[in-house]
């Protein structure tokens, strides 16, 4: 009988990438286990709140709760803005990315938290305590930009100059990686539910429309774009909502070149910080970067012609990861597996 033999359960390791619209799990030895939305639906219940659901079950829920359930998300900007909420949220992910991997496990797991690298130090705090308290036995963590890096296959341990664009749900990390460390990093409150937001803002103003989160992100997803090329016809779909003026729900269609309009701004500020990361640069690694390009993660990253625009604006090949939206997971996980980037990792 082998060692393992007589312990046939073991701790789970995991590295998570706790983010504002959507939390992925990395297990170690098994890679992604769970992808799902950061939203928790609870019930009240006689003065008692009890959580109902979690996830993908929880985001369903979004704009169509009766006054006794309410649908929120406990992260905002990358942070965690409700901390009870934020471990129970962390708890079911832990425990539904055990089941998923079809293994059994127990005792404490070691995890890698991912935070902005903006983030304060009560912040990060906050994220720890969540994380132990929902059972971790110790706690790392993990700039989300190094991460985002990692999972991109850059080589952030090496003295070569790396630049990487994560844009979140809630934040943008915009950072430049060179011998396993951060040469220069920025980070703005500006993501892919502030795209939403604007969508939403514009529909309202411009066709007397009030629209939900979930629409404004389908919106996003379907006909999203930052530029739209000339000589080529708007792409169109139709909205549902409310008309401002007369409370009826109301039908109307709006076109790609609207959609760029309204995510002008939240663009602009991207673009802002990608630029201002390159002056800040040293111009050793600026001459990497200038090899290498900068390469997109994120979800935000998807965001029809983005590329196009920050190759414009800064003059440098721009491209996307693979698998953008679990890379910064992917990078932690791997931080946790291997010896040759546990430099990275920060105790709290």
């Amino acid at each position: 009988m082998s060692f393992m033999g007589f312990f046939p359960f073991r701790a789970a390791d995991l590295a998570i990438d706790l983010g504002t619209a959507n939390t992925v799990v990395f297990l170690k030895g098994h890679g992604i286990v769970l992808a799902e939305p950061s939203v928790v639906t609870l019930e009240t219940i006689g003065a008692i709140k009890s959580v109902r659901a979690v996830g993908d079950d929880a985001k369903l829920m979004l704009g169509k709760t009766p006054d006794n359930v309410e649908t929120i998300r406990p992260l905002r900007n990358g942070v965690i803005a409700d901390l009870e909420i934020a471990e129970e949220m962390i708890k079911h992910f832990i425990a539904k990315a055990k089941a998923n991997a079809g293994v059994r496990l127990r005792g404490s797991p070691e995890i890698v938290l991912c935070v902005p690298s903006g983030s304060t130090v009560v912040e990060r705090r906050a994220i720890r305590d969540a994380a132990s308290n929902a059972g971790a036995r110790k706690v790392w963590l993990i700039d989300e930009p190094m991460a985002a890096a990692i999972g991109a296959d850059l080589p952030v341990t090496r003295p070569v100059g790396s630049m990487v664009v994560d844009i979140g749900g809630g934040s943008t990390e915009v950072g430049v990686m060179s011998v396993g460390g951060m040469a220069v990093t920025l980070s703005i409150r500006t993501g892919g539910d502030h795209m939403d937001e604007a969508i939403a803002a514009y529909v309202r103003r411009t066709h007397n429309l009030v629209i939900g989160e979930a629409t404004a992100e389908r919106i996003k997803l379907e006909i999203g774009t930052a530029t739209v090329a000339d000589g080529r016809t708007p792409r169109q779909t139709r909205i549902r909502g409310r008309d401002v003026v007369r409370g009826v729900p109301t039908e109307k269609q709006i076109g790609e070149d609207e959609i760029a309009e309204a995510l002008a701004e939240t663009v602009g500020q991207v673009v802002a910080a990608v630029r201002n990361t390159l002056e800040a640069t040293p111009p050793e690694i600026a001459a990497d970067i200038i090899e290498g390009g900068i390469v997109m993660t994120g979800g935000g990253c998807m965001l029809h012609g983005l590329d196009t625009v920050l190759t414009e604006a800064t003059g440098l090949p721009v491209m996307l990861a693979e698998d953008p939206l679990h890379c910064v997971a992917r990078g932690a996980g791997r931080a946790l597996e291997d010896f040759e980037y546990r430099g990275v990792l920060h105790p709290v």
